[in-house]
């Protein structure tokens, strides 16, 4: 499976691709083994780089996920520092903490 540029399955730097479609129609609640068995193969994009669902969840352990979003919210929350592109960066506007503390130090 791979990743489609989608911007409405991006969420938090995660590129869910057609995943997030497949998530919105599963039944719920879904144990974790059941959710890596339909799903497991399918890529996340995290940045430039990519990897699957199974690589992102396989470490937790008895989990059942109650919606989509319970799903999306682990993964956002297991993924690695490749998913947040540039650190200590918004394209929100304003500046991030970090920023301000370099600011007061000059």
């Amino acid at each position: 499976m791979t990743t489609d540029q989608n911007d409405d399955s991006r969420e938090q730097g995660v590129e869910l691709g057609p995943l997030a479609d497949e998530l919105e129609d599963e039944e719920y609640p879904i144990d974790l083994e059941t959710l890596l068995e339909r799903y497991g193969d399918y890529e996340l994009g995290l940045g430039d780089d990519t990897t699957t669902l199974q690589t992102v969840l396989e470490s937790q352990d008895g989990v059942t996920y109650e919606s989509a979003d319970d799903v999306r919210q682990s993964v956002i929350g297991m993924v690695s520092d490749e998913a947040i592109g540039r650190k200590n960066y918004s394209d929100r506007g304003g500046s991030t903490e970090a920023e301000e503390d370099t600011e007061e130090s000059m």
